[in-house]
C-alpha cells in the first residue's frame, strides 16, 4: 500500500493488539496525560480504515509495535526499550506466516521467526516451524519463545541499524519506517490526522447512591427487584484512619479514609430477585446527615484525571469479600478460611472481633465475587466524612448526585 496521510487514534493498550479498532477508545487529550504520567495507551495508525500499525506504550518507558499487512493481518510485533539517551533499541522483532485466514484468526503460524539484538549489536534469529499438528494455539502478544533445536543464525551488526529516536507524544512518524517491513510505501511527506474522540462525561459519577440503601422494589437489567437495607454489626475505628479491602490482602496498597474514631453501624443493601440475594453495597455510618457531595476515594498516587469515561479507581477484590477495618487492624492469614470465608458461605457479612479497646473487622460478600468496585466518600456540605460507601454495581441507583 502506498500512503500519503495516516489516521491516528488512541486507546486503552490491553486487548487492543487485535489492531483493526479500539476496544476502549480515548480522546487524544487522554493519552497525552496518560504519556505524561507513564501510564499505558495504544496508538493506531491507519490509512484508508485499514490498520498499519498498532503502538503500545508500556510502562518504564517501552513500547510495542504491531505490524499490519494489506489484508489487515497482524504478522509482526516489535519490541522496543530504552537504550541510549533518547533512543530505543528493536530488541526483538517477531514475524508471523500463516496458511490461511482461519489459521491467522486463531493465531495458528505455520512459522515463527524472531530476530533478537543486544544493547552491542549481537542478532540472534530463531526460526521454527509448526509441526505436525499445528503450532501453538497461545495468543501472539503473549508468545515469548519457541523449543529447544530449532534453526538458529547468530551474527554482528551495527546497534544503529536496530535503533529509532524515542518519540515525544504525537511524534507518530518515527514508526512509519517500520510500516515498509510489511510492504507499505510512504510518501515524500505524511500527515498524521487525528481521529477525534470525544472527552465524554469523564471518571465514573456518584449518582444515587443514597437509593442504593432505600428499601423498595427497584428495576435490575434482569427485572424487577427488592432492596433491603440490613444491620451488619458495628464498626468500632481507633486510629482515625478507616481502610476499605479485600480481608485476604489487607496491607496491600490500602484504600484509606480519614475518620473520625469511635464506634459507627454498618449497613448492607441486598439486592434481592427471583435468583437469590446479593450484597450490592455497604455502607459504614458516621454521622446521621445525608451526604451533601460525594467523592471517590483516592489513594495518593491516583489522578482522576487519568481515567476515561465511566471509569473509576476503587477496592480489588480477589476472594469474593471486602471488609471495613480500621487501619491498625491485623488478621492471621491462617484462621481467615475457618473465621471468615467459611462463615461468609452461609451469611452476608461476618465480624472479626477484637478484644477491647481494640478495633474489629466487618467483612462482608462482595456483589458478585471478584473484580473492582468504587468506594465513595459522602460529604456533609462543611466538609465531614458522613458515611463511605462500596458499590458493588448489581443495579444502577439512578437518580442525581
Amino acid at each position: 500500500m502506498i500512503f500519503d496521510s495516516l489516521d491516528v487514534s488512541y486507546g486503552e493498550m490491553w486487548g487492543s493488539y487485535r489492531g483493526t479498532t479500539h476496544p476502549d477508545p480515548m480522546s487524544r487529550a487522554l493519552a497525552a496525560r496518560k504519556h505524561a504520567a507513564g501510564m499505558d495507551y495504544a496508538v493506531l495508525l491507519s490509512a484508508r480504515e485499514r490498520p498499519l500499525a498498532l503502538i503500545e506504550y508500556w510502562p518504564r518507558r517501552m513500547w510495542r509495535v504491531y505490524l499490519f499487512d494489506d489484508r489487515s493481518w497482524c504478522m509482526q510485533m516489535i519490541d522496543l526499550k530504552p537504550h541510549s539517551t533518547g533512543m530505543l533499541l528493536a530488541q526483538r522483532n517477531t514475524r508471523w506466516q500463516f496458511s490461511n485466514e482461519q489459521e491467522h484468526s486463531s493465531g495458528r503460524w505455520e512459522v515463527q521467526e524472531i530476530t533478537t539484538v543486544s544493547a552491542d549489536g549481537q542478532v540472534e534469529v530463531r526460526s521454527e516451524f509448526a509441526g505436525p499438528r499445528g503450532a501453538s494455539t497461545e495468543p501472539l502478544h503473549a508468545r515469548t519463545s519457541g523449543p529447544s533445536g530449532v534453526p538458529v543464525r547468530r551474527f554482528a551488526a551495527p546497534v544503529e541499524n536496530f535503533l529509532c529516536p524515542v518519540p515525544e507524544f504525537g511524534d507518530w512518524q518515527v514508526f512509519v519506517p517500520f510500516l515498509a517491513q510489511q510492504g507499505h510505501e510512504p510518501a515524500t511527506t505524511v500527515v498524521l490526522s487525528d481521529v477525534s474522540v470525544d472527552e465524554g462525561s469523564g471518571p465514573l459519577r456518584a449518582t444515587g447512591i443514597e437509593q442504593l440503601f432505600r428499601p423498595g422494589v427497584c428495576d435490575t437489567p434482569e427485572g424487577s427487584a427488592v432492596v433491603e437495607p440490613v444491620d451488619a454489626g458495628v464498626l468500632r475505628i481507633t486510629s482515625g484512619q478507616l481502610v476499605v479491602s479485600d480481608p485476604g490482602w489487607i496491607g496491600q496498597a490500602p484504600r484509606t479514609v480519614a475518620v473520625p474514631p469511635g464506634e459507627f453501624p454498618v449497613t448492607l443493601s441486598l439486592l434481592r430477585t427471583t435468583r437469590g440475594a446479593g450484597v450490592a453495597a455497604a455502607k459504614v455510618t458516621f454521622l446521621d446527615i445525608p451526604p451533601h457531595e460525594w467523592e471517590m476515594a483516592l489513594r495518593p498516587d491516583e489522578d482522576l484525571g487519568l481515567l476515561g469515561e465511566g471509569q473509576f479507581y476503587g477496592v480489588g477484590v480477589d476472594t469474593g469479600t471486602a471488609a471495613f477495618l480500621d487501619a491498625t487492624r491485623t488478621v492471621i492469614e491462617g484462621e481467615l478460611d475457618e473465621d471468615l470465608f467459611v462463615p461468609l458461605d452461609s451469611h452476608f457479612s461476618v465480624e472479626l472481633p477484637g478484644t477491647e479497646p481494640e478495633p474489629n473487622l466487618i467483612a462482608f460478600r462482595a456483589g458478585q465475587g471478584d473484580g473492582v468496585y468504587p468506594v465513595w466518600i459522602g460529604r456533609t456540605d462543611d466538609g465531614q466524612v458522613g458515611c463511605v460507601v462500596v458499590d458493588f454495581q448489581l443495579h444502577s441507583a439512578g437518580g442525581g448526585e
